[in-house]
């Protein structure tokens, strides 16, 4: 008996460590994929200069950026649970890497959709479902914290490449930096994933109250009203957030505080530094939270938080200081959506097929995309003020929180007990 205790607990340390390896795998492969977003809005000068186009037409590259990563990600992951999550986004993050070097060469507008977007679009979105379904099936028990974690690899990881990318610009030219850095995505992300294994299977996969015995597959998934709520409320979450976030720049301006120094430095580009780290930290710290205190009363917490800052953020505008402050703030209540949704997917619907049933909610990243920057356009060149744009971001919060606490929790809590 004491052997075989031995055996056991020997192989408990061993599937330990071996999570916290893939973890670290998992948040290098998504740094890899980071730049092609993050850091576009440093390429677009030198693109125009290149093409000789107007901004509206470049900027449809980014779109389809994000289209080709957010609603091709059911296919996406199906595959991934089809065919293993190495294979899978060892491919998606040479497609990711594969796009910069074809870039590098694009002197037609049409080449530059086409490498640049859409199979950039499909690299990133492959690595990003393929990872968060990694992660929340080796961390059963803190699927919030570690699906947290590899999002905010995501979101941080171009903090580390926005430097370098702006200095091998200013010295290199475009060919030359962009053909440099996708060697270097491509081969970073390709070696990461080469080191990632597929979770120990589990009869059953813990939330914080209760566990799952059942793993729905996506057409059963897709067939349970409850999903759809979930659809609806991170579809407003990313929506309100983007409102606001997408305008950060013209709002900064109209109040007259974008380039007020602080601390020897614009406000806006403060603002915009503090909202990426913030953006960033939230996503593991509100998952970890999550972890402790349930999904629907952390959903609750940061969806309040959110509507809080964006209201005081909206009282005192004008003030330099807290327009930096604040705008940390609302950020620290928007980015944990990509934590708290995937683990609360996974709790209730198993781990399964996780990939391809997070896949379908990461739809609803693409729908408030669309919505969120032009709706607030929208709002202000018919009100010619921020306070309706703001009023319908701070509503769409309340709304999200009210339905996490009083809809989604006692309906989750029956979903699971039947």
């Amino acid at each position: 008996m004491s052997v075989q205790t031995d055996v056991s607990l020997n192989s408990i340390h061993i599937r330990s460590a071996q999570k916290w390896q893939q973890l670290a795998l998992g948040l290098l492969c998504m740094a890899s994929i980071s730049s092609p977003q993050y850091v576009w809005t440093l390429l677009t000068k030198p693109f125009l200069e290149r093409l000789d186009v107007h901004l509206p037409l470049l900027q449809v590259t980014f779109s389809l950026l994000i289209i080709f990563q957010t609603f091709l990600s059911p296919l996406q992951g199906k595959l991934i649970d089809r065919f293993g999550a190495r294979r899978l986004i060892g491919f998606g993050t040479l497609f990711t890497g594969a796009s910069w070097m074809g870039a590098a060469y694009s002197h037609s507008l049409w080449s530059l959709y086409m490498l640049y977007g859409v199979v950039g679009g499909i690299g990133t979105g492959i690595v990003y479902i393929g990872i968060v379904g990694q992660v929340v099936r080796w961390f059963p028990a803190q699927r919030g914290f570690a699906a947290g974690m590899v999002a905010a690899g995501y979101g941080m990881g171009a903090i580390v490449t926005t430097l370098p990318i702006s200095v091998s610009l200013s010295h290199y030219g475009l060919t030359s930096t962009l053909l440099i850095f996708g060697v270097g995505f491509a081969a970073l992300g390709g070696l990461a994933s080469r080191g990632l294994r597929d979770a120990p299977s589990v009869s059953s996969v813990i939330s914080h109250q209760a566990c799952v015995e059942r793993h729905y597959a996506s057409s059963q998934m897709l067939k349970q009203p409850l999903f759809w709520l979930l659809f609806f409320m991170m579809a407003c979450m990313s929506t309100s957030g983007l409102m606001v976030t997408s305008q950060l720049a013209s709002f900064a301006a109209d109040v007259g505080v974008g380039q007020v120094l602080i601390w020897g430095m614009a406000a806006l580009p403060l603002a915009m530094s503090l909202d990426r780290l913030t953006n960033g930290l939230t996503r593991p710290l509100f998952g970890w939270v999550s972890d402790r205190i349930g999904r629907e009363n952390t959903m609750f917490v940061a969806f309040i938080l959110e509507a809080g800052a964006m209201s005081l953020w909206l009282t005192f505008r004008h003030d330099p200081l807290l327009f930096i402050l604040l705008s940390g703030v609302v950020f620290l209540g928007w980015g944990e959506i990509f934590s708290l949704f995937p683990a609360t997917l996974t709790d209730t619907f198993g781990s399964q097929h996780a990939a391809s049933n997070y896949g379908w909610l990461y739809m609803s990243q693409g729908v408030g995309s669309i919505l969120g920057g032009p709706l607030a356009a929208l709002l202000y060149q018919a009100s010619h003020g921020w306070v309706p744009v703001f009023s319908l971001a701070i509503g769409l919060d309340i709304l999200t929180a009210l339905l996490a606490i009083a809809v989604l929790k006692p309906w989750r809590q029956r979903f699971i007990s039947r």
